[in-house]
């Protein structure tokens, strides 16, 4: 049984016992049989506080860490730094970071935004699209609990999906989607 399979099984076992429904472990979508044809991306766009348009259609032919946060979520915050280590350190790789911020209010989006733009080099930001706003639309509903992430290989698969903080064996299967 490999790493993966035992992992799961042991997430699996402890959500079937009810003692950790918020820590839902990575869980892979079936792979298309047919392999050949490339399935949909999930729908995902919207604007930057800089009124940038954004989606995730665009980002075709790379690997993607959809990263749902908010301002006010220490969890999120938290893993922010980790986040930005690994995506200056893939800089040349086909990969990508969007966030999907969940403030209510647009305002506090924006005023992090400033203060990264102020403490935070630039290959380090993390960008990311408003959900209140109006061209915000996505396939995924809102999360029950932040932070949430979902990767999305170079097809357009969704991958996994992590619930809480992004286990430290997430980046390895990054690395090994790149």
């Amino acid at each position: 049984m490999t790493h993966w399979q035992q992992r799961r099984r042991l997430m699996l076992g402890t959500l079937a016992l009810g003692l950790a429904p918020w820590a839902q472990a990575q869980s892979p979508v079936p792979v298309d049989p047919a392999g050949d044809q490339a399935p949909d991306l999930p729908v995902l766009q919207g604007s930057t506080v800089d009124g940038q348009r954004l989606a995730l259609s665009g980002m075709r032919g790379q690997v993607v860490l959809v990263f749902h946060w908010a301002t006010d979520c220490a969890v999120c915050r938290d893993k922010m730094h980790e986040m930005r280590a690994n995506l200056a350190g893939w800089s040349g790789a086909p990969f990508r970071m969007l966030g999907v911020n969940w403030d209510n209010l647009r305002s506090d989006l924006a005023r992090y935004e400033a203060l990264v733009r102020q403490t935070v080099p630039a290959p380090q930001r993390l960008i990311s699209i408003w959900a209140g706003d109006a061209s915000f639309q996505s396939s995924t509903p809102r999360p029950l609990h932040l932070p949430m992430a979902q990767l999305i290989d170079k097809r357009g698969r969704l991958v996994e999906t992590y619930s809480g903080r992004i286990p430290p064996e997430a980046w390895d299967r990054i690395a090994a989607l790149l």
